[in-house]
Formats: C-alpha cells, sequence, structure tokens
C-alpha cells in the first residue's frame, strides 16, 4: 500500500485542509505518525522526520495539479475510446463426436482420457 493511498483525500490527512493558492503545506511530524498509522507503516522517527519533507513536496504537487482549470473536459474512465468487440452469443450448429475426437491422443467412449495427475495409479 503505498504511503498516501491510505488517505483517501488530502482534507483526511491528519485533518490537514490544504487548497490551492494557499501558502506552501507544513506538515508535522504528528501528521507523518497518524498518516504512518494509517498504512499500518512500522516507521522509526529517522524515517518520519525524513517523510515529513517528502510528504510536503508531494502536497504541493497535488495542489499544482488542482490549480489545473478542468471545467471543460469530460470526465473518461479509459484514455481510449473503448467498445465490447465481442460476438452476439448465438447457439450454433455443435461439431459431430467423431470430427471432436479425431485429434485426441486416447478416448474413452464419448469422452477425451487424460493422465490422472493428483493421487492414486492410472486406473
Amino acid at each position: 500500500m503505498g504511503f498516501l493511498s491510505c488517505c483517501g483525500s488530502l482534507e483526511r490527512l491528519g485533518g490537514l485542509k490544504y487548497k490551492a493558492g494557499m501558502a506552501k503545506p507544513r506538515i508535522s511530524l504528528e501528521e507523518v505518525r497518524h498518516v504512518a498509522k494509517l498504512a499500518r507503516l512500522a516507521l522509526s522517527e529517522e524515517q518520519m522526520r525524513r517523510f515529513t519533507p517528502q510528504l510536503e513536496s508531494i502536497l504541493e504537487y497535488v495542489a499544482k495539479i488542482g490549480e489545473v482549470d478542468v471545467s471543460g473536459v469530460e470526465a473518461m474512465a479509459h484514455a481510449l475510446p473503448l467498445q465490447n468487440v465481442f460476438r452476439e452469443d448465438v447457439a450454433g450448429e455443435s461439431l459431430p463426436l467423431e470430427e471432436v475426437l479425431k485429434n485426441a491422443s486416447a478416448t474413452d467412449g464419448p469422452f477425451f482420457k487424460v493422465p490422472k495427475i493428483i493421487g492414486g495409479d492410472e486406473e
């Protein structure tokens, strides 16, 4: 699980409310400890001190993305226009049994005969 994936949104990050246009986000060591707990990460104090400026940098970058005007952009689920490419599921004529079994290495009446895989002897 990623460091921020446990949060869901920036507003849930330890009560932090950061919006575009605000001053550079300041993250406390306690907020990093809270995020680490949510992500079930066992971090040392030294790691938390190292991650604090990194988390601030991430939030600053996300705020820059939030400044982009996307009001005229249509929401999409995929970058390419996809459509169902499957054919209709229509019942048709089956192959004759002899045709189906003609390339089988072994048969048992109307069935394919295959080697036993799980436990026991062959027969």
